[in-house]
């Protein structure tokens, strides 16, 4: 290869890197990207599909900001640029003004709803009315009565949002510099003045949220089967992730079924939540305070079950997927009909579920039971034992129970799910008598906020960790009234009743864990070093997700359980890691766990003092059931699904009129066949054109 090869080549080569440095300047210069953007994904289940999407190389559409219910009409009706991208404040995020715009899809590309930085005063729940209203215990068969919440409409905010299926995107903004800059874009270019149409430049954002899954999961599922390469393509997956357990006397998890002999009462509470949009589930009243009073309880516990173990081993179980028609307890329920599980279904004592116990300002808690089951004579003893427990137990407490109207039927919770299986005496403590007094249900809006957690102004985030809130202090009052129930009812003295009690501090530090961020100082003890990774400096987001690895609030809930009732044991890392007191012990694995953790770091060191600490937390799978017997059109299990998806993006633009597109399409046209006809003649002449004109010199040898 010759000199003027070798830099036509360069030349070549710099022409291309030029060219693709100005392609992304350019794209800069056109694009502005939204940063904060949280979309609403598809779901599927064995009937149908719920969600959002957007098209393949996704929505664009024209701004239009809707300032009242008033302005629809420019969007469906009179408006001279469809597609319009809408924006909504939540204030008209409400299923009146999303139905009308789902039923003018032609006219909507998509939405774009900006979140407030406080809660709507007068409620917001895209959950339906009826939670689980299909797979709980409450049948036409164990009682038509009681079925489809004929006799008691649980959430009445509910507005089903959540399970309707709309064909264009919708997503969350945070309202901050990127929803201002869209503001400003809208009032420059697109705001119609006096009745007139905008003139062109007209500002555009574009949605990117398509989703792989249609139709329902048996048909998603179908297709992830079908091998037409050697990595086939996966369009959905189930939802699920892992149910964390422990109990107060170690269970023999490698044998699994009956143990004879063996009693247990079951302490749950569950640990998911959801909103209309991916990403943001906060959960503090449906989920958080729920399971946080738990954990505060088996603390309070563990010193006296360790000293002296009652009759009964009290299991705590921590459920995952409840949302989504009981995921998690129904995998476990399944487990132990099928002695999957460390004990079964003839283990079982009784039931005591932890569920919303947010009190907004009220200091009561009310007492659940199942009206149909009571009726026989021996469970209806039981569950009146368990009543006079807890109200035993409340005793000298800033706290009070009831029991509301016998007739009434259970609110939505795990329990049924037990009660499905077999009658099982049990109770739910909750927040409300009858309705929900949660009014963000399974939604972006249940967080700090909703439970009245605040913190002093000027606090360092450390002094916010250590803070003892007010919320704090209620939930404490409510854990020491769980764990000296559970103490009771596994066969406890009440003479020991005083020496139980839950830590305020130790309830504001999760509370702040989860609510404020999971990368504090005090959470970073408690964990493997690998683990870090795993924290965040944001609100933990409840969603179950699908089933690759368990999620973040099911790491921190394991650790915090592992903890908060586990001892510290002088073994050496090698051992702890490999699940052993020492190198000949073979039988600790079976009914321990070992967890190497951090510990914190000294004074004036950053060297941490790292142990291990031995528990009976384990981990068992929180996946329907539906999924294992391949059975997706069940319905008794579970059968939902989340679409795969590639790109999740928005981003924002300046359009030009479709006049002047045409114009510069047909300018690039006419430039296109104007360099053709000029490089054909320039070819067609080539030896006239680049000849030398001169001999070339003779060689000499």
């Amino acid at each position: 290869m010759d000199f003027l090869s070798n830099k036509w080549i360069i030349n070549l080569a710099f022409s291309l890197f030029f060219i693709g440095v100005s392609c992304n300047s350019v794209e800069k210069k056109i694009y502005i990207h939204l940063n904060y953007t949280f979309p609403c994904v598809r779901l599927l289940n064995a009937t149908h599909q719920i969600g959002c999407q957007s098209s393949l190389s996704g929505d664009v559409g024209v701004l239009h900001m809707l300032e009242s219910e008033d302005d629809l009409d420019w969007v469906l009706r009179s408006g001279p640029n469809p597609p319009y991208m809408v924006i909504l404040d939540s204030s008209l995020f409400t299923r009146s003004v999303m139905i009308k715009l789902k039923n003018g899809t032609s006219r909507v590309a998509g939405v774009a709803v900006v979140a407030p930085n406080t809660n709507p005063a007068d409620g917001f729940s895209p959950h339906t009315s009826c939670p689980n209203e299909n797979s709980g215990v409450y049948t036409e068969k164990y009682d038509p009565a009681l079925a489809h919440c004929n006799s008691m409409v649980w959430n009445p905010h509910g507005n089903g949002l959540s399970y309707e299926e709309f064909d264009f995107p919708i997503f969350s903004l945070k309202d901050d510099n990127d929803t201002q800059l869209i503001r400003q874009c809208f009032l420059d270019h697109n705001r119609p003045v006096n009745g007139s149409s905008p003139q062109y430049p007209l500002c555009a954002m574009q949605l990117l949220s398509y989703m792989s899954a249609v139709t329902n999961t048996a048909t998603c599922m179908r297709r992830n089967s079908i091998n037409f390469s050697i990595t086939p393509e996966i369009v959905c997956d189930p939802l699920g992730d892992f149910n964390v357990w422990s109990s107060t006397r170690p269970l023999n998890n490698t044998a699994k079924g009956h143990k004879a002999g063996e009693s247990v009462v079951i302490a749950a509470a569950r640990l998911d939540s959801r909103s209309f949009f991916f990403d943001i589930a906060p959960g503090a009243d449906s989920a958080l305070s729920g399971f946080v009073t738990l954990l505060a309880a088996a603390h309070a516990l563990r010193n006296l079950t360790e000293e002296t173990h009652p009759n009964r081993t009290i299991l705590y179980t921590f459920f995952q997927g409840e949302t989504f028609d009981y995921i998690g307890s129904s995998r476990m329920v399944y487990d132990m009909e099928n002695n999957q599980f460390a004990v079964d279904m003839d283990n079982v004592h009784s039931v005591l579920e932890i569920g919303q116990m947010g009190l907004h300002g009220d200091s009561k808690l009310w007492l659940h039971t199942d009206p149909v089951s009571r009726k026989n004579s021996s469970i209806n003893d039981e569950v009146k034992n368990l009543i006079n427990n807890l109200q035993t137990a409340a005793t000298n407490l800033n706290i009070t129970v009831q029991e509301p109207n016998s007739s009434q039927p259970l609110p939505p919770s795990s329990f049924q799910r037990f009660l499905r299986a077999r009658p099982v005496p049990g109770v739910v403590i909750e927040n409300h008598q009858s309705a929900y007094t949660n009014r963000y249900y399974q939604s972006m809006f249940d967080n700090g906020e909703n439970l009245n957690i605040s913190y002093p102004p000027n606090l360092t985030p450390e002094e916010q960790l250590e803070s003892v809130t007010e919320t704090a202090k209620a939930l404490s009052e409510a854990a020491t009234m769980v764990a000296r129930a559970l103490y009771l009812q596994a066969g406890g003295r009440e003479t020991e009743q005083n020496n139980i009690n839950a830590h305020p501090k130790i309830v504001t530090q999760m509370l702040y864990t989860f609510l404020v961020k999971s990368n504090n100082s005090w959470i970073q003890q408690l964990i493997p070093s690998d683990y870090t990774s795993h924290l965040n400096d944001r609100p933990t987001n409840f969603y179950i997700a699908v089933t690759q690895q368990p999620s973040e609030p099911t790491l921190l809930v394991q650790y915090l359980l592992i903890n908060l009732t586990g001892s510290v044991v002088n073994v050496t890392k090698d051992d702890c890691q490999n699940q052993r007191e020492n190198k000949d012990d073979k039988e600790s694995k079976h009914l321990y766990d070992y967890r190497w953790v951090q510990g914190a770091a000294p004074p004036n060191s950053t060297e941490r003092q790292s142990f291990c600490v031995r528990s009976s937390v384990r981990l068992s799978q929180a996946v329907s059931p539906a999924f294992t017997l391949e059975d997706y059109t069940s319905t008794n299990y579970s059968t939902w699904t989340e679409s795969r998806w590639k790109d999740i993006k928005g981003r924002i633009f300046l359009v030009a009129s479709h006049e002047l597109e045409m114009l510069t399409l047909a300018i690039g046209v006419g430039v296109l066949l104007l360099s053709l006809i000029l490089t054909y003649i320039i070819s067609s002449k080539a030896d006239m054109l680049f000849s030398s004109g001169r001999e070339p010199t003779a060689a000499t040898y």
